[in-house]
């Protein structure tokens, strides 16, 4: 951890500005990181210090700023001239030399798509990745745009660079509730034996914003909640909630288990939906049927889930923010001869807003005899009283230790793609901005 240079291809975009220059800087403060230099990449002719400038809101304050605009630098380079990578090269040993830097760099594409394989086969021919040190390559998501361009992609990097050394991104994974679920799962016996078709009814996960599209009409127009949410988040928090029991809780292990649910779901229901309005925001087509909303049904044909139905529910300008998975418990038999509870256990792990778990029991009302209500035993993360790490620092982090645990390996990014690719679009329903979704929503059997 104490030394690194970080090489940000795509060092203008939005991505960079507001969460990895950030980022840095709180390693910095947090003294995760001692010595370090970054190099900002990007097509266009800028000024570190412009970039910067942008950035500097986004840290909030954070004393490691200070060196982040010491060790930072510019380099106009297109990605598709291949003597630009030269002065790259050049420009990064000046860097390294100048800061004593032990040659360990990390090379993050925060690009789009489109271009991971131009600049892959580059940082190869140029032997940018070939140090003293270490070489790891981070690929930003969407991972492509479906199955085919995902297994382009995954083959162009496999020509380059061994496993070991890639990190393909899904910033949901850094939360620090979600790399809890595993924990909380295979750490409790209470709750490990009852995860499983004998006492769960239904599983909910929700991933539900209240802004719009925005700025980002013109890309987002192109993928759509399925691809731009449900492919990787939704589905990594699927395949975290239903996933066997590793051999241990460490990278391999992990991925490997999520893989073999990815590869065993199949989608059985799908409604897709529009807000009212998307159409005429900057970017998107004036007869776009991209959805801003999707709901969908599905199941994991394994011995664990057989017959317990998965539910996903995403989009954009819903009523409220909310990124949870919600466990439904099969009701007991009554014992009760008068009133008998009319709701089961549930089980929540709440990522955002408000980051905590909690489960559902039902008991006595204080001086009733038979009366049933509802109670929460529940777990708060602010109730630490300190702050969690972003998602962004904590994966920055894990690259520079080489700890891929909550990256997605080849195989998961194209059994998710495969899953993405099997959804017909047949209609895409209008909904009003801050609603639950489109009104035909209501007629689904939502367990």
């Amino acid at each position: 951890m104490t030394s690194v240079t970080f090489v940000v291809l795509g060092a203008t975009g939005d991505l960079a500005k507001r969460k990895l220059f950030p980022a840095i800087a709180r390693l910095v403060e947090d003294k995760k990181i001692k010595n370090f230099a970054i190099v900002g990449v990007s097509r266009s002719n800028k000024q570190i210090s412009s970039i910067l400038k942008q950035s500097k809101k986004f840290a909030k304050n954070c004393k490691g700023w200070k060196q982040v605009e010491k060790r930072s630098s510019y380099l106009k380079l297109d990605f598709y001239n291949k003597e630009d990578y030269v002065k790259l090269s050049q420009h990064l040993n000046e860097v390294e030399k100048k800061h004593n830097l032990k040659t360990n760099r990390m090379f993050y594409l925060a690009t789009l798509p489109q271009h991971f394989d131009t600049i892959t086969l580059n940082l190869s021919k140029s032997k940018l990745a070939k140090t003293k040190g270490w070489s790891r390559v981070v690929y930003e998501k969407p991972f492509g745009n479906d199955l085919k361009s995902a297994k382009k992609i995954n083959k162009c990097i496999r020509r380059v660079f061994k496993e070991k050394n890639v990190y393909r991104i899904d910033h949901y994974l850094g939360k620090e509730l979600v790399g809890n679920i595993a924990l909380i799962r295979f750490t409790n016996r209470v709750l490990e034996p009852l995860w499983n078709w004998k006492h769960v009814e239904s599983v909910h996960i929700v991933m539900s914003e209240k802004i719009n599209v925005d700025s980002r009409g013109r890309f987002y127009d192109q993928y759509g909640a399925l691809k731009d949410v449900v492919q990787n988040h939704a589905l990594q928090l699927l395949a975290l909630t239903a996933m066997e029991p590793p051999k241990s809780l460490t990278g391999e292990d992990i991925r490997s288990k999520k893989a073999k649910i990815l590869k065993k779901t199949k989608v059985k229901k799908v409604l897709l939906g529009q807000y009212a309005g998307y159409r005429k925001t900057k970017g998107v087509k004036s007869n776009s049927k991209t959805e801003t909303f999707a709901a969908l049904k599905l199941v994991v044909n394994n011995n664990r889930w057989q017959g317990v139905p998965f539910y996903i529910k995403a989009g954009k300008s819903l009523d409220k923010k909310d990124v949870s998975i919600h466990l439904n418990f099969k009701k007991v038999d009554c014992l009760l001869s008068k009133v008998c509870p009319s709701d089961t256990n549930h089980f929540t792990m709440k990522i955002q807003p408000d980051a905590g778990f909690h489960l559902k029991l039902n008991a006595k009302v204080p001086g009733k005899k038979e009366n049933i209500m509802p109670v929460k035993m529940d777990f708060a993360e602010s109730s630490f009283g300190m702050n969690t790490p972003e998602a962004y620092e904590t994966l920055l982090e894990d690259v520079i230790r080489g700890d891929q645990s909550v990256f997605v390996r080849n195989d998961e990014i194209e059994h998710a793609w495969k899953i993405i690719d099997s959804v017909k679009k047949e209609k895409v329903y209008s909904y009003k901005k801050g609603s639950k979704g489109p009104k035909q929503l209501e007629k689904w059997s939502w367990d």
